[in-house]
């Protein structure tokens, strides 16, 4: 039996637009506080705002891009981001003071949002229905090729002080996603009166897709413990005394999710999510314990694998989940909520990583954090996994 084809000229765009669109964020990331810092005369907290104020635009524009999407179209939503994303980076070389920074920030968050959303959508409706897990695992690995090389280029660029070429870098990436808009040939889905009806009016189902935000709250914890990683790898590795190790954690985590995530996606698809979401929650929870107890060099690497399979399974399979129960009409939606659950964790992960570490300290953070790993199999045994065959059955 022949396989429905996955590898169209439509998903390759859309994967390709997603990759530049991510990799001039993690440029800018690496960079953007340190250049408050030095440009502006800015104090921490300052740079902190500049850093942070993306985020908050990037969630504003999650919360409303799901309802624009229906209202406008996929392909219209991702050109006005693609292009807003240009302007704006283009705008950071015109800044002169540090509070036209923190707008051009949070109006890039925006655009960002619309980006990444509206390319998600666009996936989701044009992979085959049998196939979902596996080309979603194919998209999301251009968002973690983008983890690596961003910062690998921005920290180079950096030590050599050069924010210009990072600009530059900035600039060519958003501008070859400007380019290639021209090269899709995507229809806009059409909606008719009826669905386009229930959409009208202030209400929470306009905004929020109740079916995906199910499967999104396990996200959210799961990309909460993993932000408290990624926020203070750095400082916990002085600590420790493993700095040489840390400075390949990131690396190691890269290579297994982009060797693992396509073996996820084909298990996903033949075996249903159960089968990989159950033992992902325990990997990554062992990963985390591992992470919390390290002493070692190569034990922290041991957790940055476990970690890996862990969050790279765990966050194709649950955005796929997010995808799969919700009507066709509504994955607009479907992604938006997907998003905002996933943002609103990466944004609180480290803040209560900050409150709790002069308490408990790193290693009891961490250890803190692997114990909600674990809990989240339950959470999500009784959220979604329990009623998985009926949900296959209804499908």
């Amino acid at each position: 039996m022949n396989r429905a084809r996955l590898w169209t000229k439509e998903f390759v765009i859309s994967t390709v637009i997603n990759f530049l669109v991510a990799l001039n964020f993690f440029l800018f990331m690496i960079m953007i506080s340190e250049f408050a810092m030095t440009k502006f005369d800015a104090s921490t907290s300052r740079a902190g705002v500049v850093a942070s104020i993306f985020v908050i635009g990037s969630l504003t524009a999650r919360v409303l891009v799901g309802k624009w999407m229906m209202k406008y179209g996929y392909k219209r939503m991702l050109c006005i981001g693609v292009v807003a994303g240009l302007v704006m980076t283009l705008a950071y070389w015109l800044v002169n003071s540090i509070v036209l920074l923190i707008c051009i920030r949070y109006i890039h968050g925006i655009a960002f949002g619309i980006s990444t959303t509206a390319t998600a959508t666009i996936v989701s409706d044009i992979i085959p229905k049998e196939r979902r897990g596996e080309g979603i695992g194919y998209y999301s690995l251009s968002q973690i090729v983008a983890t690596a090389i961003g910062p690998l280029i921005g920290i180079y660029f950096s030590r050599q002080g050069s924010y210009s070429m990072i600009f530059i870098a900035c600039t060519l990436a958003s501008l070859v996603s400007c380019m290639m808009l021209p090269l899709f040939s995507f229809e806009n889905k059409v909606f008719d009166d009826i669905q386009l009806g229930q959409m009208k009016g202030f209400k929470i189902s306009n905004f929020i897709e109740p079916k995906a935000a199910k499967i999104a709250i396990v996200a959210l914890f799961v990309f909460l413990c993993y932000a408290s990683v990624i926020s203070f790898l750095t400082v916990y590795s002085k600590e420790i005394n493993l700095t040489k190790a840390a400075s390949f954690f990131f690396l190691v985590y890269a290579v297994v999710v982009f060797v693992s995530r396509p073996i996820v996606g084909r298990v996903f698809d033949f075996k249903g999510e159960n089968v990989i979401m159950y033992p992902a929650i325990i990997i990554y929870g062992i990963g985390m314990l591992l992470f919390s107890n390290s002493y070692h060099g190569f034990v922290l690497l041991l957790s940055a694998i476990l970690i890996g399979l862990g969050v790279g399974a765990i966050g194709a399979s649950t955005q796929t989940i997010a995808v799969k129960v919700t009507p066709i009409e509504r994955l607009g939606l479907a992604n938006s909520t997907y998003y905002v659950f996933t943002d609103i964790g990466v944004g609180i992960g480290p803040m209560v990583a900050g409150i709790l570490i002069p308490y408990i300290g790193y290693r009891g953070v961490y250890t803190v954090f692997a114990i909600v790993i674990f809990l989240c199999f339950g959470l999500y045994y009784f959220l979604h996994g329990k009623n998985f065959k009926q949900l296959e059955t209804e499908r």
